[in-house]
C-alpha cells in the first residue's frame, strides 16, 4: 500500500507541475472559474484554499508568502482586496468542483473549479456591458476619423472654388498681376557690378590655357 505519498505527478516533472499549478492559480483568481481535467482540479483545490486563507489573514508576511507561489502583483492584489474579504465568515470550503462530460479526444474526465459565490449570470451580464461599451467606443472613434477626413477634403475643395471664383470676378487684370508677381519671384539675383570674369577660348578655361594652344599669359 502507498503511505505518505499524497498528490499526483500528472505525467510531469516537479518544475513543470509547479509551473502548471502556478498558472492555474493565477487564472482561477483572475477569472474565478476555470475548466480543466478532474485530477488537476482535485490537486488545485487545496492550493487555492491555502491562498485564500493567507488572503484572509492579511499583512505583509502573508502577501509575501503568496507572492512566492504567484509572482503577479495584480493577481495577488485582487486576492487580498476582492476575493478574501468575501469569505471572512467561512473557515474553509471556498471552492467547488463540478464534473463535466469526458473530453472527446482522449476521453479524459473534465471538470470546472470555481469559487462558491461565483455568479454566472452576473458575470455574463458584466461581459455583455463591457463588450457593448467597447463597440460603442470603437464606432465613435471611427465616426470621428471619418468626420476629420471628410472635413479636410471639403475644406480644400471649398477653398479652391472660392479662389477660382474671386479670380473670375476680378477679371484678366488680376491674372496679369499674379503672373507678374510670379516672374519677379523667379527672377535671378543680379551679379555685383565692377567684376568681369576673364574670358578665354571656349572650353579651355578662363585664361585660355588649353592643350591645343591657348592665349599667352603676359608676364611682368
Amino acid at each position: 500500500m502507498q503511505h505518505n505519498r499524497a498528490g499526483r505527478k500528472l505525467g510531469r516533472t516537479t518544475a513543470h507541475r509547479k509551473s502548471l499549478f502556478r498558472n492555474q492559480l493565477s487564472s482561477l483568481i483572475t477569472h474565478e472559474r476555470i475548466q480543466t481535467t478532474l485530477p488537476k482540479a482535485k490537486d488545485l483545490r487545496p492550493l487555492i484554499e491555502k491562498m485564500v486563507t493567507l488572503g484572509k489573514r492579511g499583512g505583509l508576511h502573508a502577501r509575501r508568502l503568496v507572492l512566492k507561489t504567484i509572482p503577479e502583483a495584480t493577481t495577488v492584489k485582487k486576492l487580498f482586496e476582492e476575493i478574501a474579504p468575501r469569505f471572512q465568515a467561512r473557515t474553509g470550503g471556498y471552492t467547488r468542483i463540478l464534473k463535466l462530460a469526458r473530453r472527446p479526444g482522449d476521453g479524459a474526465e473534465m471538470a470546472i473549479i470555481e469559487f462558491i459565490d461565483f455568479d454566472w449570470a452576473h458575470r455574463q451580464a458584466e461581459k455583455k456591458v463591457a463588450a457593448k461599451a467597447a463597440e460603442e467606443k470603437k464606432t465613435s472613434l471611427l465616426e470621428k476619423a471619418k468626420k476629420l477626413v471628410s472635413g479636410k477634403g471639403e475644406g480644400k475643395s471649398e477653398g479652391e472654388k472660392s479662389e477660382k471664383a474671386d479670380k473670375k470676378a476680378e477679371g484678366p487684370e488680376a491674372e496679369a498681376e499674379t503672373v507678374k508677381g510670379e516672374k519677379k519671384a523667379k527672377a535671378p539675383v543680379e551679379k555685383k557690378k565692377g567684376y568681369t570674369a576673364p574670358k578665354g577660348p571656349k572650353g579651355y578655361g578662363p585664361r585660355g590655357g588649353g592643350s591645343h594652344g591657348g592665349g599667352k599669359i603676359k608676364t611682368g
